[in-house]
């Protein structure tokens, strides 16, 4: 299959829809919580996360327009409170996890809807989910509506980090296969992620060099 530009725009929106969320490969699987002012909580699956950079810590995440007269949970208590949690799923939660991307009403949360544990940290007015291995706090540094396509990218600071001692190796990379962190492809495909292969810097004089996983 090769298309044009012009081809893409001219196929149907759905499948369209799952063939460029599917064509970039593996994303990170993470739960999104957040809480209005008043206190309700939301959850949702999200995908489009990403490394902005180290020193500070920061995040990054792009979450999509909604149809015309949709609610945005999500975005609109991050923009209210500045504050929200990102959660790795494992394989253990995903039917609860899937679900949370169900249009639940504004009054009803999705902590409750789905079984999965609301917990929150001292001081941090996000919640966290209790099942997943990883969690990260993040306070919003920056948000900017994107003219292009009217996507909104968040730019978080990482306020609060939580790993299991054996999901972290000596030179302070996460071991995402004791994590039991999923992947995902496109929109409701997960994916279980195994040790891989691991290389040392590249440099010029020397070649490629495989290191323990």
């Amino acid at each position: 299959m090769n298309l044009s530009g012009d081809d893409m725009a001219a196929l149907a929106n759905r499948y369209r829809a799952n063939l460029i969320n599917s064509i970039t490969g593996f994303k990170p699987a993470l739960l999104l919580g957040t809480a209005s002012a008043a206190g309700l909580t939301n959850l949702a699956v999200f995908n489009n996360v990403f490394h902005i950079g180290a020193s500070p810590p920061l995040l990054g995440m792009i979450v999509r327009p909604c149809p015309e007269g949709t609610e945005r949970h999500s975005l609109d208590n991050i923009l209210e409170t500045g504050h929200y949690t990102l959660n790795h799923i494992n394989s253990g939660m995903l039917p609860a996890a899937h679900q949370t991307s169900a249009r639940y009403p504004r009054a009803e949360s999705e902590f409750e809807a789905t079984g999965l544990s609301e917990v929150w940290q001292p001081g941090f007015p996000a919640p966290f989910v209790g099942e997943a291995t990883i969690h990260m706090g993040l306070r919003l540094a920056e948000h900017q509506e994107l003219d292009l396509n009217k996507t909104h990218m968040i730019i978080g600071s990482l306020e609060y980090l939580s790993c299991p001692e054996d999901c972290l190796r000596e030179d302070g990379t996460v071991n995402l296969t004791n994590a039991g962190s999923v992947a995902t492809c496109g929109l409701d495909s997960y994916h279980r992620v195994n040790p891989g292969e691991r290389y040392a810097y590249a440099k010029t004089a020397l070649p490629p060099r495989r290191i323990d996983t």
